[in-house]
């Protein structure tokens, strides 16, 4: 209890404007009118009601939405044009350039306006391996984003909050509007990075999945050097302490078939691997949940139902009850848990070294077998090509028609640094490890998006199941007729008309128009890497078994 007299209430000013000062160190801002710091759960839930951010579902987790901003905005990513990174950035759309100059502009402009309002910041931790470890501060003016931040990073102990200093801080301001002629964007929003400052600011946008991606880039900048490969996958550890990667775009099934009862989730999303194996950059998973169901998906199913968890642009009834296939927000649905909310979980987020590269596709045009074991060359060639395909629906804009994805090492939108950086590592490990690749389809089968169906999560999850444990080590294998990749002639619990996709068309003649416009679509996009690698991996890239 405290004595509080006057010289005793001089006294309490002075420790809270020390204990502000301490908590904002390296965020550039002073002094705010009410600051919450590292606030738990169930407290970060009452600020969010409280505030008029978020309601409750029926079952505890809190609603939000993003407004117009219901996924990434790509094009408003920034780094700054400095003197001692600008050789190794991979400048282009990707990286945009922003002069240092607007850069002080804008973060001047942010930190202005976090002054004297009320915000919430958290001191997380980026990277599961101590050694690799980034400690990031987040500043932000929403309690949900806040408790978002927290369910998505690793958190600290209580003594490791002591003396926290950030190497990064995110000042995050989704209420702010950047200005393109002040600030040098390119709209309301922006996603600027620098590091030199080891700063990060979020401005005009109130997706949250920017703050978790932004700290993805800043692993991808560091990491490389230490001899470490930042991955956009997911991973899991056997029975065996066997370890699976799981590479993939959104909606591939990365989060899905990573959470396997069967086998331990080290993290469904960002990853690094190097010479101690494998470890998580996350404490928490952010699955995207439209059309989810407790009978396909049951761990990520209860995990969105629970107190705790954010539901992103997820649509309930006025009593709460979510319907995860209304798709009136977005398509893009988000469920944000943390990592514990899964069952099954390796809770020190790292395992060993690798036993299995799994890259996943969700083909729409319906001509990639739903599985295949690669050459080590076939998977490099699968990984700087890291192709999907969209349909319509999932994005504003799309007609009919599938559309063709090609993203580079399956994360191109958070690569500051060259692919072929990360391509001669991934090529370095699996030599090392003697690791087994496999490509495989969770896409359409039978014909394309509109006429086939989508590749039933049994069979997938049948066909993981077979190449993990090792059972199609012995197993059969012949070329497919389009692309030269080796597909399994029969696997316990998968009909055979499935493992072959021609077999799968009613029209073969229409399978192979379908199959060799999507070659030309990979022969294209290639032709960006074609100089950057070897004759091996050229060659290996699609090759007719005609």
């Amino acid at each position: 209890m405290f004595d509080v007299n006057a010289n005793g209430l001089d006294s309490l000013k002075h420790d809270h404007a020390a204990h502000q000062t301490t908590i904002l160190t390296g965020t550039g801002v002073r002094r705010v009118a009410e600051l919450h710091a590292n606030l738990t759960p169930p407290s970060l839930v009452a600020h969010a009601l409280r505030r008029g951010e978020a309601r409750l579902s029926a079952d505890g987790a809190l609603l939000v939405q993003t407004g117009v901003h219901t996924g990434r905005s790509v094009a408003d990513k920034f780094v700054v044009d400095e003197p001692g990174v600008t050789r190794d950035i991979w400048w282009g759309k990707v990286n945009q350039k922003l002069s240092a100059g607007h850069f002080a502009t804008l973060k001047g402009r942010v930190q202005a306006y976090l002054q004297n309002r009320e915000v919430f910041t958290q001191d997380l931790f980026a990277g599961a391996d101590p050694k690799n470890r980034v400690r990031v501060r987040l500043i932000t003016t929403n309690a949900w984003q806040a408790l978002f931040a927290r369910n998505m990073f690793i958190r600290p102990k209580t003594e490791e909050l002591a003396g926290f200093e950030p190497d990064y801080v995110i000042l995050h301001a989704p209420e702010f509007e950047a200005d393109p002629e002040i600030d040098g964007v390119r709209s309301s929003t922006a996603i600027a990075l620098s590091f030199a400052e080891r700063l990060i600011v979020i401005a005009g946008t109130k997706y949250a999945g920017e703050i978790k991606k932004s700290i993805f880039t800043v692993m991808n900048w560091l990491l490389p050097e230490r001899g470490v490969l930042p991955m956009h996958c997911s991973a899991n550890i056997g029975r065996n302490e066997d370890v699976a990667l799981f590479f993939g775009l959104s909606g591939t099934g990365k989060t899905t078939l990573s959470s396997d009862p069967e086998r331990r989730l080290i993290g469904d999303d960002e990853h690094g691997w190097g010479p101690n194996g494998v470890f998580n950059f996350e404490g928490g998973c952010y699955a995207k949940v439209i059309d989810l169901s407790a009978e396909a998906e049951p761990e990520i199913f209860a995990a969105s139902h629970r107190f705790g968890t954010v539901l992103e642009n997820v649509v309930a009834d006025p009593c709460g009850v979510v319907d995860l296939a209304d798709r009136t927000l977005t398509e893009n649905t988000r469920s944000c848990y943390p990592i514990e909310y899964i069952p099954n979980v390796e809770l020190s987020g790292r395992g060993g070294q690798p036993k299995h590269v799994v890259m996943l596709t969700a083909d729409a045009f319906g001509v990639l077998p739903p599985i295949a074991k690669l050459t080590a060359s076939q998977a490099m060639y699968h990984f700087l090509s890291g192709y999907t395909a969209k349909v319509a629906g999932t994005e504003k804009g799309l007609g009919k028609e599938p559309q063709a994805t090609f993203s580079t090492c399956f994360g191109a939108p958070f690569l500051p640094r060259h692919p072929k950086v990360y391509g001669e590592l991934l090529a370095k490990l699996i030599a090392e490890h003697n690791v087994s690749c496999w490509l495989v389809n969770t896409g359409w089968t039978g014909g394309a998006y509109g006429t086939g169906k989508r590749m039933a999560i049994r069979h997938t999850r049948a066909l993981l199941n077979a190449a993990l444990s090792g059972a199609l080590e012995g197993a059969k294998f012949r070329p497919d007729s389009a692309f030269g990749l080796m597909i399994p002639e029969a696997v316990e619990g998968v009909p055979a008309s499935v493992l072959d996709p021609r077999t799968a068309w009613t029209d073969k003649a229409a399978y192979d128009r379908q199959a060799a416009e999507l070659v030309g679509r990979f022969e294209t996009n290639f032709a960006n890497f074609a100089d950057l690698v070897d004759d091996d991996i050229r060659n290996a890239a699609i090759r007719s078994a005609a």
